[in-house]
């Protein structure tokens, strides 16, 4: 592919563009989902797009930090156009509800904004959700910019930039193609103590450590947790991740990336000596067909994975992933199948 060429199609999950070849792929018509620095996104015309900040990918020679490249999907057109949809707090509930009978949404949700907050919480009750697939990402910045930047979103189609809204893209699909989400998570849990928190949030003083009442941020400090590792919940076979983002020992306050719930037994995660590897070694052989997919900033950090490819799927490196849910340091990725 060169800035000379419009694509006429977008290989595998994704690949890494520069700022011309990303026009141009806009300028063919395609529906994209694209991630990239908030810089490059407000250079980008009118088109069939979505777009989310952040500057960290899995891009196809590798793990990849950029401000002048853009992450770019193409979507799957077939009998009926994709619509793009903004929401706020009050009507992110209705994402599932709005989404097609049959197909796929794609949502992003700015990182630290009350939007975030909200879908963690309450994602799960939405109406409609787990009968109709919705994945994502959680739009972020640049490390380097916490505190003196936002996670933005932009709507190709009307140029509107938000800080403060998610957005949706709805993928309508002929009823003889179904989209198969699969969540690929390197962690599960480890044989340690059972740990439970008296309410849902996305931080903690008390929990029960194996029945008894403990401040988490002591226990974590005295047992000299790695918090690299995740809390891992499992939802019937399912392992999902609650990521540490601060433990003040001083206040005795532990932050999380997602929320905790007030049923569910966590337990440290055992450690995963080598993620490039594990990532690779996990792979499934028909992940090579994806046409959409995201992993966690976490793992690119914690696994020191630039430069190191992952298998063969690409994606923007993101601030967490959606699976119908909120996730932490998971692979999340889409493949189409026939019935």
């Amino acid at each position: 592919m060169n800035a000379r060429t419009a694509p006429a199609q977008i290989p595998g999950s994704g690949t890494l563009m520069t700022l011309d070849e990303a026009k141009m792929a806009i300028g063919s018509g395609l529906y994209l989902s694209i991630a990239a620095d908030e810089s490059l996104l407000r250079q980008l015309p009118a088109g069939n797009w979505m777009a989310g900040s952040i500057p960290y990918f899995m891009g196809q020679t590798g793990g990849a930090t950029s401000r002048d490249r853009l992450f770019v999907s193409q979507m799957p057109v077939m009998d009926t156009a994709p619509t793009l949809r903004w929401y706020d707090v009050n009507t992110l509930r209705n994402v599932a509800l709005d989404g097609p009978s049959n197909g796929l949404s794609v949502l992003i949700v700015p990182a630290f904004s009350d939007v975030h907050s909200s879908f963690a919480r309450e994602a799960p009750s939405y109406e409609d959700m787990y009968l109709k697939p919705l994945v994502g990402w959680i739009a972020g910045i640049h490390l380097d910019d916490l505190g003196s930047a936002a996670p933005v979103l932009a709507n190709g189609q009307t140029l509107e930039f938000s800080t403060t809204k998610a957005l949706a893209m709805h993928v309508p699909l002929p009823e003889s193609i179904y989209p198969r989400i699969e969540i690929l998570n390197l962690f599960e849990q480890g044989d340690g103590d059972v740990i439970r928190f008296p309410s849902t949030g996305f931080s903690a003083k008390e929990c029960t450590v194996n029945g008894r009442m403990a401040n988490l941020a002591q226990y974590l400090t005295e047992n000299k947790i790695d918090t690299r590792l995740p809390l891992v919940a499992d939802y019937s076979g399912a392992m999902i991740n609650v990521s540490f983002k601060a433990v003040d020992e001083a206040n005795g306050v532990v932050d999380f990336y997602a929320p905790v719930f007030d049923d569910i037994d966590y337990r440290i995660a055992r450690p995963v000596p080598d993620y490039a590897k594990a990532f690779a070694g996990a792979m499934p052989q028909d992940a090579q067909n994806a046409g959409w997919a995201c992993n966690c900033i976490l793992n690119y950090l914690y696994g020191e994975l630039e430069g190191k490819r992952t298998g063969t799927v690409t994606g923007p490196m993101t601030f967490g992933e959606i699976a119908y849910q909120l996730l932490n340091q998971t692979m999340v990725y889409v493949s189409l199948e026939t019935i």
